[in-house]
């Protein structure tokens, strides 16, 4: 039309990723969000108040590298944000009982490494098992493979020498005597998922999920962007499932980029 005034871009004053996403925006809409479900204004300052950091219960079997990546992306959000992050063990071992084949037979010689998870969590707590499972990830999922059972030995010998913790209690994966407390730990997790989950479970906020399920760790803005996403889903009471099929093997190699603080909370 004559006379009009061209169209101005305002891109110059708003943030954007690489596929053009609004940044900005996506802020906006998730704060508005969050004020009308949680009741809170999620500014930076109440971001970083505990009483206002998100509830995530994170169910490990420590020989699942999608947990592993989970745990990673975990802690690369934890460094920008407050989370009230909780360790418990769960077993691929009793979520997959009943099924007859070659996948079950393979776990049941890998149940090794879920049973020490348990005899830490018991003897040192949650926390303890937090600090080994990232030092025997390290050692196990330096690339992708299938680890042999001597491997997982191997692997939870040395974690637990790295963290402090009595290397007997690598024994623990030959015996029965932490598998009841395993199955409580278990069932805590699973059994609010329902009879369709895997791993790795999720709690967010109280409410629990199988997932999500991520090929590689999502990094720095990705990574903050994926758990408001997931944040979202979570306070949805009529979400249910999101999938599509694995194409690729994990890419399991994570380690923290360095130069990063708490302190850079967004």
């Amino acid at each position: 039309m004559r006379g009009a005034s061209p169209r101005r871009t305002l891109s110059f004053m708003t943030r954007h990723d690489q596929n053009g996403a609004d940044l900005d925006l996506w802020d906006q809409v998730t704060r508005t969000y969050f004020t009308e479900r949680l009741g809170v204004v999620p500014t930076n300052d109440t971001r970083q108040h505990q009483r206002t950091a998100p509830g995530v219960d994170l169910y490990v079997d420590p020989i699942c590298p999608y947990t592993w990546v989970v745990a990673c992306w975990l802690r690369e959000v934890a460094q920008h944000r407050d989370l009230d992050l909780r360790y418990h063990v769960m077993s691929l071992l009793m979520l997959n009982e009943g099924r007859d084949d070659t996948y079950s037979r393979q776990l049941d010689a890998s149940t090794g490494p879920s049973r020490v998870a348990t005899a830490v969590v018991t003897h040192h707590g949650s926390e303890a098992f937090r600090t080994w499972h990232g030092a025997f990830g390290n050692l196990i999922f330096d690339h992708w493979r299938y680890p042999t059972p001597t491997e997982y030995r191997d692997a939870s010998v040395a974690a637990l020498s790295e963290v402090g913790l009595q290397e007997t209690l690598a024994d623990a994966a030959d015996t029965t005597e932490y598998d009841e407390a395993l199955r409580r730990s278990h069932n805590e997790g699973t059994l609010p998922v329902g009879i369709d989950g895997g791993t790795p479970v999720v709690h967010i906020d109280g409410t629990a999920f199988f997932g999500p399920v991520l090929n590689a760790v999502p990094r720095g803005d990705d990574a903050l962007r994926l758990f408001d996403g997931v944040r979202l889903l979570a306070g949805c009471p009529d979400f249910y499932e999101l999938k599509r099929t694995r194409s690729t093997p994990p890419d399991v190699s994570y380690r923290p980029m360095e130069g990063r603080h708490r302190d850079e909370r967004r």
